[in-house]
């Protein structure tokens, strides 16, 4: 499963997303979260991604992340790029996880 995203994450949206991601998580599916139409990533967007990563590490499901190059330079700032599974593009991160 792919979810795309658009806009903004930050503490505007962040407990929507958060919502959605909680509601999805149930269908015990791999996905990838598709960030590349984000425009703008603050630290409690950046919050929101790592529950989910832990949520997913918990459940033992296979997740990844895609962000546009400002997403993507947010994440690697901050050192999460691996505990995100963050990959460069829709297609590595639908190839990690069927590995």
């Amino acid at each position: 499963m792919v979810f795309t995203f658009k806009g903004q994450l930050d503490a505007f949206s962040e407990k929507q997303f958060k919502t959605f991601v909680t509601n999805n998580l149930k269908n015990d599916l791999p996905f990838v979260i598709d960030l590349t139409k984000i425009d703008f990533l603050d630290s409690s967007g950046l919050g929101a991604l790592v529950q989910t990563a832990k949520e997913c590490k918990k459940l033992k499901l296979g997740f990844s992340i895609v962000g546009n190059s400002r997403v993507a330079q947010t994440i690697k700032l901050v050192r999460l790029g691996d505990f995100l599974n963050l990959k460069s593009s829709l297609e590595d991160a639908l190839n990690y996880l069927k590995n």
